[in-house]
Order: structure tokens, then sequence, then C-alpha cells
């Protein structure tokens, strides 16, 4: 059962940052929290765009809401997270051109 939770966890963490607006999201707040209208600017997508990504995000249990009067933040849900995005961030990968030849489409082997 343990197992099964872990891959879980870890495909939810693969999905969020398969795309790359939901990575720039959770990179920004690994930084810091932050509002919907300056994090939709910073990473230059609409707001209807952000807030369709956050709602996966919060799905995947990665991103909190937090109220504060008529407005929200978020934040990563745990520290941890920011953490491992770090780890992520200093590996350095040997990629095989011939595998991925094109990063965009994300059409990988």
């Amino acid at each position: 059962m343990e197992m099964v939770l872990h891959s879980d966890a870890l495909a939810r963490f693969g999905h969020a940052l398969s795309d790359p607006t939901r990575t720039q999201i959770l990179l920004n707040l690994r930084r810091a929290p932050g509002y919907p209208s300056d994090l939709a600017e910073r990473i230059g997508v609409s707001r209807q765009i952000l807030s369709n990504h956050l709602a996966c995000l919060r799905g995947c249990g990665l991103v909190v809401a937090v109220p504060e009067g008529r407005r929200s933040r978020y934040e990563l849900a745990d520290a941890r997270i920011g953490r491992a995005l770090e780890d992520l961030l200093g590996l350095v990968l040997a990629v095989d051109p011939a595998c991925c030849p094109d990063a965009e489409t994300q059409e990988c082997c």
C-alpha cells in the first residue's frame, strides 16, 4: 500500500512538472508565496490560464490557497516541495538528442 501512495505522489508531481506554465508557477512559489494576478504577469499568461493551472496544482496537493480578505495568496503546500524542486534544478542530466529531439513537443521514448 505504501508503494502505491509513493508512486501516486510522484505521478502527481510529474504531471505538474510536465507543463511549462505549471512548472513556472511552482518555481515562482518556491521563492515566495504569490497572488494570482502577480504570478500571471510574471509568467506571462492570462489570469484565466493561470487560474486553471492553479486549480490543477491544488488538486495535485502541491499548492494551497490562503485567504486574505477578498484575495487569496498561493503557496507551496509543503516546504519540502520547494526543496525537491531545488534538488531537481541541481541535477545535470545527460540527454540523448536521438531520444528527445524536440523537447517542445515533449515526445520522449
